[in-house]
C-alpha cells in the first residue's frame, strides 16, 4: 500500500524564545518491507543547520538549531511510503526456551536483542507485570502463540480511552487502572515480556487514517501510534522480530499490517519521542499537532511540498513524525512528546 503522512506540529511562545536546539525522530524506518520513497522535513524559522544520521537503533533522527528570536516553531513532516503485509511466520520454539538464549554464557556470540530483555525508563521490570502475563505462557507453550495470547487479553481486558493517561503515566499504574491509550498497552506488552525474560522492543509509527470501506476505523488511526515487537531466536537472521498491536488486536511478521506506518524502535517511548531540545526563552506555550495518513492513488503524483515559508531538507528516503508536551521556561530543557 502506498501512503502519503503529513505530520504538523506549531508551537506558539510568550515571550518569544530567543534560541533552540531540537532533535526529531521523523524520518520512517527503510527497510526490506517498507520503502521510503520520500520524505521533507519542513522548519520554520529557518534553522542555522540541519543535520540526519542514525541512532543506536537504527533509528532515522534529525538535528536542527535556531539562532533567531521566534514566537512560533513550527515542523511539517511529508513522507510517502509503500507498505507490505507480512503474515505471521511459523515458531514452534516454547518460549522457555527463547528465555534461555539470553542466559549470560562465557564466550556466546552478542545479540543485539539482549538490551531489549533489561528495564528501561518507561519500562520497569516489576513482578505485578509477571502474574498478569502468566496466564498466556503456560509451561512448555511456544513464544509467539503466547505473546498473541497476551495481545488478545490486554485488547479484550484493558479499555482504550483517550486522555485517560498523560505521556508520562508510569506502566504499572496503566496496567492497575486498565485504561489507557496505545502507548500505555505497548508499555504494558513490553513490560509483561521483559518480566519473563523474553526480548520485546517498543514501536512507534502511524495508521492509515480512513478505514476501508467496509471495516472498522482502528484506534488511535487520528494521531501517531504505538504497538511492540517481540523477539524469537528460531526464525532467520534479520527476520526475527515479529509485530503485535494489543489495541487493535493485530499482528504481522514485518508490521500488524500494510495500513501501518513505522517510524522507529526502541526500548521504549522516551527512545524515540518525536520532538525534544533546549530553549532560552519561552516560559509559557500553546501546542498545535495533527496528523493525516492518506492512500495515494496509482495515477496520482506525489506532489513536493511548498517551501515557500519553510526551510525544506528532503531525503529520498524518509517520514516524519511530531509531537506533543513539552515544558520551557527561560534557559530550560522541553521535550515534545505526543502520546499514541
Amino acid at each position: 500500500m502506498r501512503l502519503q503522512i503529513t505530520h504538523e506540529t506549531v508551537y506558539d511562545y510568550s515571550p518569544a524564545v530567543e534560541t533552540a536546539q531540537h532533535m526529531v525522530y521523523l524520518t520512517p524506518l527503510h527497510s526490506a518491507t517498507q520503502q521510503l520513497l520520500s520524505h521533507h522535513l519542513l522548519v520554520s524559522p529557518q534553522p542555522a543547520r540541519i543535520s540526519i544520521m542514525p541512532d543506536v537503533f537504527g533509528n532515522s533522527r534529525s538535528f536542527f538549531s535556531l539562532q533567531v528570536m521566534h514566537r512560533q516553531l513550527r515542523v511539517v513532516g511529508i513522507s510517502e511510503v509503500l507498505t507490505q503485509a507480512c503474515p505471521l511466520p511459523e515458531s514452534e520454539l516454547s518460549w522457555e526456551r527463547a528465555r534461555e538464549a539470553f542466559r549470560y554464557r562465557a564466550a556466546a556470540p552478542f545479540d543485539a536483542a539482549n538490551e531489549f530483555v533489561f528495564a528501561s525508563p518507561m519500562v520497569p521490570r516489576q513482578s505485578d507485570f509477571a502474574v498478569y502475563a502468566r496466564p498466556s505462557f503456560a509451561p512448555g507453550r511456544g513464544l509467539l502463540a503466547s505473546a498473541i495470547d497476551l495481545m488478545h487479553r490486554i485488547n479484550a481486558e484493558f479499555t482504550y480511552e483517550s486522555q485517560s493517561t498523560e505521556v508520562n503515566t508510569p506502566a504499572i499504574q496503566a496496567l492497575a487502572q486498565r485504561t489507557g491509550v496505545c502507548q500505555d498497552f505497548a508499555h504494558i506488552f513490553v513490560a509483561c515480556l521483559r518480566s519473563l525474560g523474553l526480548a520485546a522492543r517498543y514501536v512507534s509509527g502511524y495508521l492509515l487514517t480512513e478505514s476501508a470501506p467496509g471495516t472498522i476505523k482502528l484506534k488511535g488511526s487520528d494521531a501517531s501510534h504505538a504497538w511492540a515487537s517481540v523477539y524469537l531466536p528460531d526464525l532467520p537472521a534479520g527476520q526475527r522480530w515479529v509485530h503485535l498491536d494489543p489495541t487493535n488486536d493485530r499482528a504481522g511478521w514485518c508490521g500488524p499490517g500494510e495500513d501501518y506506518v513505522l517510524l522507529a524502535t526502541g526500548r521504549d517511548f522516551s527512545d524515540v519521542s518525536p520532538m525534544r531540545g533546549v530553549i532560552h526563552g519561552g516560559a509559557s506555550h500553546t501546542l498545535t499537532v495533527g496528523v493525516t495518513v492518506e492512500p495515494v492513488l496509482p495515477t496520482s503524483a506525489s506532489a513536493a511540498p511548498s517551501p515557500d515559508r519553510h526551510q525544506g531538507q528532503s531525503q529520498s528516503q524518509g517520514q516524519y513524525q511530531s509531537q506533543s508536551q513539552s515544558q520551557s521556561q527561560s534557559q530550560s530543557q522541553s521535550q515534545s512528546q505526543s502520546q499514541p
